[in-house]
């Protein structure tokens, strides 16, 4: 049997461990977290419970082929629930926009700010869907790392106007200024500013609409337990608090890789679940890397940074919704800052997760749990967060008593937050990004980091980084990719993979 290394336990990496069991190779999970799960990593605090990594779960479908593979089913492990409404959007004026439910329920809301676009959202979502039939149904699994299979392609992106961005896409639909706000904010779950971001992403509407927003009851960490559970019965081994420092190359070929202290582990081929930027930056010697690659590490532009407070109360809120999106009064402005300034921002938007909504398991009775989660210009601006962090903590806490949560600095049971320091020393982020790479049009499909290492053979990659991008659905898919470049273990052709 041949044996498999994954490096990094991620989502992507999670997949790829059980896609590749399911091909029959010997599969070892190396990950440098506490916890398997990556970002999505579980603090307890006064008995408050908090994910730190995704809450969304659309697709379901992905999460469930997992369990199918091995001939479980994922409603054995972890229930998902049905959120309505999806999400939440209070503006600064007060307003309310509540996103979800059927169709007419998405309409009747529209209609409150305008009617006239009622017609022009079915046109949004139709069109949506025509994207989601390209970029997601027929693309999202599949590999990338030849320039013809990108080729082949432009025509259909070209028919669809995906040249444009996601703002210029939802206002060629929508008139109304606070629902162009609404239904642009999607490229911000993957890390994409909606006024530079391909409208591709424009098909989170409809991958929205088919399956709806779940929930997984015990947070996303109960999910992640989940798999690790399958795992085990699978006989996968898990060893955490390991940092994999360098991947082993011999004769072109990935053979394993050293750890931090110095121990090296041999395998017949390596998936990374790692940021790319760093894997080729540290990883990986520059004579075993294509000139191509070089200049992708070297130029491709990151996502924004991420500042994420986790709080509990000893006060509920029972109208809140389960997920909000609180938009500031500025927009683009405040967009532009984050992504291109080199100072924090004076204001911001938020989006708050209250997971107790949904389950009262998070909190002691009586009490909520909650994150909200400010983006942020990532470590290349010029911001001390030892000094701005607690500052911001404290405009944010202010602004949700303000607006949300009355007397909120009165009934703060326990708090803490990262910044995009935490992201670069906890999960090896470049430049502490919240999600590696920002998705424009020339750092997506075959302008993004190849599933197939541009490099030595036998080396594969997976996670935000990679095709076909970040957000749950896309790391996940990153490892479906491995379908069609890995072949079963019992294959000697897995020495070559072209």
């Amino acid at each position: 049997m041949s044996r498999a290394l994954v490096v990094g336990g991620g989502f992507g990496g999670i997949a790829s461990a059980l896609r590749l069991s399911a091909k029959g190779y010997n599969v070892q999970l190396l990950d440098r977290c506490p916890r398997l799960g990556g970002r999505a990593q579980v603090f307890e605090r006064e008995g408050f419970r908090f994910d730190a990594g995704p809450t969304v779960i659309t697709a379901p479908f992905l999460f469930d082929e997992l369990f199918e593979l091995h001939g479980r089913r994922r409603q054995d492990y972890v229930e998902f629930r049905p959120l309505d409404p999806w999400y939440r959007f209070q503006f600064e004026d007060g307003y309310i926009f509540n996103y979800g439910g059927e169709m007419a329920d998405t309409e009747a809301e529209i209609a409150r700010f305008s009617e006239a676009d009622v017609a022009g959202y079915r046109r949004l979502v139709a069109h949506s869907e025509k994207i989601f039939d390209v970029g997601f149904t027929k693309l999202s699994d599949q590999p990338f790392h030849n320039i013809a299979s990108m080729l082949t392609q432009i025509p259909a992106l070209v028919r669809l106007k995906c040249y444009r961005t996601v703002w210029q896409m939802v206002c060629a639909y929508l008139q109304n200024p606070k629902l162009r706000q609404a239904f642009s904010v999607q490229p911000l779950l993957v890390g994409g500013n909606p006024f530079d971001t391909t409208s591709i992403y424009g098909l989170i509407h409809f991958l929205e609409r088919r399956w709806g927003i779940h929930f997984a009851m015990g947070g996303t960490g109960a999910l992640v337990d989940g798999y690790g559970r399958l795992m085990e019965e699978l006989g996968i081994e898990i060893k955490l608090n390991t940092t994999v420092e360098k991947i082993l190359v011999q004769d072109k070929k990935a053979c394993g890789v050293q750890l931090e202290d110095g121990q090296q582990i041999d395998s017949d081929l390596v998936v990374a679940n790692v940021d790319p930027k760093y894997l080729y930056g540290h990883m990986l010697d520059t004579t075993e890397q294509t000139w191509a690659v070089r200049k992708k590490t070297q130029h491709h532009a990151l996502s924004m940074g991420l500042f994420v407070l986790f709080f509990g109360t000893s006060k509920a809120y029972p109208n809140i919704a389960h997920h909000t999106i609180w938009l500031g009064q500025r927009y683009q402005e405040l967009l532009d800052e984050i992504f291109n300034g080199k100072d924090l921002p004076e204001d911001f938007s938020l989006y708050l997760h209250r997971p107790t909504a949904t389950d009262p398991s998070f909190a002691p009775a009586g009490c909520e749990s909650f994150y909200v989660l400010a983006p942020v210009p990532n470590l290349d601006a010029n911001i001390d967060w030892k000094t701005q962090g607690p500052e911001l903590r404290k405009h944010i806490i202010q602004t949700l008593s303000q607006h949300m949560l009355p007397d909120l600095e009165q009934h703060l049971v326990t708090d803490f937050y990262m910044t995009p320091e935490d992201f670069a020393t906890d999960y090896l982020s470049v430049g502490g990004a919240g999600f590696s790479v920002s998705p424009l049009f020339t750092q997506s499909a075959w302008f993004r980091f190849h599933n197939k290492a541009e490099g030595p053979d036998n080396l594969f990659l997976v996670g935000a980084g990679t095709h076909p991008g970040a957000g749950l659905p896309g790391v996940v898919s990153s490892a479906k990719v491995l379908d069609s470049l890995v072949p079963d273990s019992a294959d000697d052709s897995i020495y070559s993979v072209t």
